[in-house]
């Protein structure tokens, strides 16, 4: 039987703060939002603690992840290639400008929701299928398992932490999305 994130990350002290002070828990900003999303496109095909290890790195490259700024890059293709030739991020083509066409898109939805989180609400609950369909719809580079561990840890579907997990005590006091019932 494999460890869950839970009891692996009791010896990994990357991950033990992670587990400790993010994953699972509810973020309301649109710029932690995009940080968390960027994050797991970054992630695909890589090790979770290599993305840990980059974590400043994507928030110095994308400005902190202000979407407006995020939203604003290009079309000048130096803008680009600036990040392309970046070591603090994943430098993948493909997966910098999901990032950047993803913050056009959160823009856009802030237009009709008032925030991402707003459209997320205007969603919830959905089992993780549509979750998955409604991303592939709308965003870019978001598989199945970018959109799961994304909406986990942020707090839109449980299981992020086991039931035995002190941490989950905290989150649950927070009342994420997938802890609250809807009306």
């Amino acid at each position: 039987m494999s460890a869950t994130y839970c009891e692996y990350s009791q010896s990994q002290p990357i991950h033990r703060l992670y587990l400790d002070t993010e994953y699972g828990f509810p973020i309301r900003e649109d710029s932690a939002l995009l940080e968390r999303l960027a994050l797991e496109i970054g992630q695909a095909g890589l090790s979770w603690e290599t993305i840990l290890k980059k974590k400043e790195g994507y928030k110095r490259a994308f400005e902190g992840f202000v979407l407006d700024c995020v939203a604003a890059v290009g079309p000048d293709p130096r803008q680009e290639q600036r990040l392309l030739a970046d070591a603090g991020i994943i430098r993948n083509h493909l997966k910098v400008h999901a990032i950047i066409e993803n913050a056009r898109r959160f823009s856009l939805l802030r237009d009709s929701h008032g925030s991402f989180a707003g459209w997320l609400d205007s969603h919830h609950p959905l089992p993780a299928e549509e979750w998955r369909k409604l991303f592939k719809k709308t965003f870019l580079f978001t598989g199945g398992e970018i959109v799961r561990s994304f909406l986990l840890s942020t707090g839109y579907l449980p299981g992020a932490h086991d039931a035995d997990c002190p941490v989950l005590e905290k989150i649950t006091a927070l009342g994420p999305p997938w802890f609250i019932k809807p009306l």
